[in-house]
């Protein structure tokens, strides 16, 4: 696997996701992260800490150089938690939870994230308050995302054999076709 290749995919994406879905400080970036899919194998089937470590390093450099917190979200053994750091969850008011993910519950991204953030947090959700996502190998973070999610295409579009879909999310629009909208907000 060619590590220097993934890490520097996972940058170009995260940044060209930073600035295409206006993501600003103190917003959350979920993601969502197969390692085994990244390695071209079955999704929670081959778990990869070196893949998590190279793959988390690469997206949180670029999200602390605008203030972003990254949220990493668990595999389905730990019903897709959410890591983040303590401070998020202060901010955004959230219940910490007491478990540490491990390779083969939690994934190797969200035990990368667990082991490289200063006071990690566990949290059942982020209660749909994240702004934008990176769903890496078909791990299904919508769940997390503000409502209304809105596709966002990069250049990037794969990490490794992984499919790369990435969202944002604008505020809902009500009111109808008499309504006027303000456009800077989605």
């Amino acid at each position: 696997m060619d590590m220097e290749a993934i890490t520097r995919h996972m940058s170009e994406a995260t940044r060209e996701l930073i600035e295409i879905s206006g993501i600003r400080e103190g917003d959350i970036l979920i993601v969502g992260c197969s390692s085994s899919e990244i390695i071209g194998e079955k999704i929670g089937t081959t778990s990869s800490a070196e893949v998590g470590e190279a793959v988390f390093k690469a997206i949180n450099d670029e999200a602390k150089k605008d203030g972003i917190f990254v949220a990493a979200q668990c595999c389905e053994h730990l019903n897709r938690a959410v890591i983040i750091e303590e401070e998020c969850g202060i901010k955004y008011n959230l219940s910490r939870v007491n478990v540490v993910p491990a390779l083969k519950a939690g994934g190797s991204f969200a035990t990368a994230a667990y082991s490289n953030f200063k006071k990690p947090w566990a949290v059942e959700s982020i209660e749909s308050k994240a702004a934008a996502g990176m769903d890496i190998g078909d791990t299904l973070i919508g769940m997390h995302l503000r409502p209304v999610a809105v596709p966002v295409r990069l250049s990037v579009t794969q990490i490794g054999k992984a499919r790369l879909v990435c969202a944002r999310t604008r505020a809902k629009y009500i009111g109808g076709e008499r309504a006027g909208y303000d456009k800077d907000l989605g």
